[in-house]
């Protein structure tokens, strides 16, 4: 089941319940404007049904039930206040490496201005994207944003060069002949941006203006350091050794001894170093974009992927969140039972949470991972809700979903 709506954990209490399910995470939310809470009223059957009801105004909401419970009486009656997102609303979803870009990809260059005047002009008031992580870049799941590597990352392919080079980041000289296709060729397009992204990365840290400043200030950032260390030394590491999964790694690596950790930043600093810059540009050109959506009266609405994938700085850098076995393998993996689309289920293969271990520091993890979507987006819906009230557990050596049970 999906949420759609945007969603503000402002705090999180603990459950007294002694074994915590995804449900109880919600119940003891505190929820702020909008926001479509799903929350099981029979959870006592292995497939639990959902009932949805909407919460928003300014005035915080607060519940708590532990498993198997219904809401407070009180919690359903509660009248909102009006939200002017109630009323109907008109809008496209189109995810930026969609536009016509000049290079092969759309991106955060002057044709996300040019749509976002169009939808202004024909009366719509949503812009829709997919999730703006990094996609996979292996053969099995290239160009996927559902498959990305980091889920707080932005995909650095979106930046624009044109607009790098309005920053003085890079000489119109240097950008390379426009690209005319049909379809994404994410390969030839990571061949042909990288290195350009990566001179004016490093222009950037050689600086010593405004910009730079900027940049100093985004990596203090604590809502942004929070991720954005890990994410820089899971690529630097995935960059040296070049491995399947993070699971092959050196133990000293794959279980982020601090001698090991220390060893990899000197020997890659640099590369560390630019993997920051090109973050910020990222967050720097999509935060014009949101401002001139927002100008426009156009509120942008993200996607987030309720999994993470395993070979990603997510699950490395968090593994007690997640059912992993004592050497850091996945003991179950995420996915649906046989329906009328697939005789056999789907199998999406990404590691599952472990609420309880979650429950013990408050859900920490989550209430970052939520703050980090609403500095990307105005609103943003949750796939598949569903996760949160009962989850599709398949043993992680099955070959098909249909051999998994609901918890």
């Amino acid at each position: 089941m999906a949420a759609l709506g945007s969603l503000s954990f402002s705090s999180l209490a603990s459950s007294s319940s002694s074994s915590p399910k995804p449900s109880s995470f919600l119940a003891t939310a505190t929820l702020r404007p909008r926001f479509f809470l799903c929350t099981p009223f029979a959870a006592k059957t292995s497939a639990a049904s959902a009932s949805c009801s909407s919460v928003s105004g300014n005035a915080a909401a607060s519940a708590v039930a532990s498993v198997g419970q219904d809401l407070p009486d009180d919690y359903e009656e509660w009248t909102p206040k009006p939200d002017p997102r109630d009323r109907r609303r008109a809008g496209v979803l189109l995810h930026p490496t969609s536009f016509r870009g000049p290079y092969g990809i759309g991106d955060f260059g002057a044709e996300a201005f040019r749509f976002i005047d169009w939808l202004h002009q024909a009366g719509c008031s949503v812009w829709q994207v997919l999730p703006l992580v990094p996609p996979g870049r292996k053969a099995n799941e290239e160009g996927s944003p559902y498959s990305g590597q980091d889920a707080n990352c932005g995909n650095t392919l979106l930046i624009s060069l044109e607009e790098l080079v309005k920053d003085g980041l890079l000489a119109k000289a240097e950008l390379p002949q426009p690209i005319d296709a049909e379809r994404v060729n994410f390969a030839a397009v990571a061949d042909l941006k990288d290195p350009l992204i990566a001179k004016a990365a490093e222009r950037l840290i050689q600086s010593d203006g405004e910009l730079k400043s900027q940049l100093e200030n985004f990596h203090k950032d604590p809502s942004i350091s929070s991720w954005l260390e890990d994410a820089a030394y899971f690529a630097a590491i995935d960059d040296s050794l070049n491995t399947f999964s993070w699971y092959l790694w050196p133990e000293s690596l794959k279980n982020r001894y601090l001698a090991a950790l220390e060893e990899i930043y000197q020997s890659k600093k640099d590369f560390i170093d630019l993997f920051i810059a090109q973050q910020f540009l990222f967050q720097r050109q999509w935060q014009k974009v949101r401002n001139y959506a927002q100008m426009k009266g156009i509120s942008i609405m993200g996607d987030m992927p309720i999994y993470v994938g395993y070979h990603s700085a997510d699950v490395w850098a968090n593994k007690k969140h997640f059912l992993l076995n004592r050497r850091g393998f996945p003991l179950e993996v995420s996915g649906v039972p046989p329906d009328a689309f697939s005789e056999t289920g789907q199998l999406w293969g990404s590691p599952l949470y472990d609420w309880k271990a979650m429950e013990k520091d408050g859900f920490s993890w989550w209430i970052h991972r939520i703050r980090r979507a609403r500095d990307l987006y105005d609103e943003f819906r949750i796939d598949h809700f569903r996760g949160f009230a009962g989850f599709w557990a398949v043993p992680s050596e099955a070959k098909v979903a249909m051999d998994g049970r609901w918890k």
